[in-house]
């Protein structure tokens, strides 16, 4: 078998088994949560007699073992379950598959995630191939000084600057991404641009520095000497010899970064009131709805352990010392 197969399917293994452990994780953290989850769906005035027929339904009687057992056979054959909101009416059960509440949910923070690797991913390397390109010089400092005072900030002081700005002093785009499915692709860009914005500012700052740190890395290469040697200028250096070399490591940045964007957008949805998946995660916690939070987290693990493998597979497919294994 080819070394790059063989190493993407150890990876793919190592990542199957990294997302059953946090899965295991996952369902243990929920199970930690105080307080009995049948009272806090019925509401503490609810009889005894009511939350022991409503544990039974659910299955929460059963021991915790044997949940997490169910739970992840059912996710291994599609289904995340149904959610528990809508179970505490008088006899009637309103409640709905826990897919169907995820993936509108997850198409909005997708679409947010989206709009914001189109602007943070070309920015970042025009950035730090032109901060490496111009090392020292006023430009660099000034940018790199930028990006670390950015990368400084947490998301959510981030945004309330932005709000302030941009809402309040110069009230030229929308607080609240109050987006629904029937809202149009224009109008859904304006209302997304803030959470976009302060998610571009967040990382950019982090993958601009890490690519300028990989060229600057190359640069001191004995093969750059050799190519600057022969009268080529610094920008061509650069651009055909050190940035190929370079795609590993910046790869690597943008995949994890990626993968914050979906991941760790619950503190942007939940400061702009955007109907994603972290802002669902939050209400079903705030409501004890296990299924939602288990799928929801469950999400945010797969999509993390994902693009790591991908960032993984780029780094290894273009590493040219893996074709020639000693």
């Amino acid at each position: 078998m080819h070394p790059i197969v063989s190493t993407v399917l150890k990876r793919f293994v190592l990542g199957v088994m990294t997302l059953f452990l946090v899965s295991l994780i996952i369902f243990s953290s929920i199970q930690m949560l105080p307080g009995d989850f049948g009272e806090a769906v019925l509401g503490q005035a609810a009889l005894p007699e009511t939350v022991k027929a409503f544990r039974e339904e659910l299955g929460l009687d059963k021991p915790a073992w044997q949940r997490y057992l169910n739970w992840v056979a059912s996710v291994t054959q599609g289904d995340l379950g149904t959610s528990f909101s809508g179970r505490a009416a008088s006899g009637i059960d309103r409640s709905r598959p826990v897919a169907d509440l995820v993936a509108p949910r997850l198409w909005n923070t997708l679409f947010l995630a989206g709009m914001t690797a189109v602007i943070a991913v070309p920015l970042s390397l025009f950035l730090g191939i032109t901060t490496a390109l111009y090392r020292n010089s006023i430009y660099d400092r000034v940018i790199n000084s930028s990006t670390l005072t950015t990368i400084s900030f947490p998301e959510f002081f981030v945004a309330y600057i932005l709000i302030v700005l941009f809402a309040s002093v110069w009230p030229i785009l929308p607080s609240l991404a109050n987006v629904t499915e029937a809202t149009p692709l224009g109008e859904r860009i304006y209302k997304a641009s803030l959470p976009a914005i302060t998610l571009t500012l967040v990382i950019v700052a982090h993958m601009m520095r890490m690519t300028r740190a990989a060229i600057i890395n190359l640069m001191a290469s004995a093969y750059i000497e050799t190519a600057r040697l022969k009268g080529l200028s610094r920008s061509m250096v650069i651009i055909k010899h050190a940035l190929p070399n370079a795609w590993a490591p910046i790869a690597t940045v943008i995949a994890f970064n990626l993968a914050y964007l979906v991941v760790g957008v619950v503190v942007v949805e939940v400061v702009f009131v955007y109907p994603g998946v972290g802002q669902l995660m939050v209400d079903a916690v705030s409501s004890r709805d296990i299924p939602v939070v288990q799928a929801c987290a469950l999400i945010f693990a797969g999509t993390y352990i994902l693009l790591n493998l991908i960032a993984d597979i780029i780094g290894i497919v273009t590493n040219p010392r893996l074709l020639h294994p000693r």
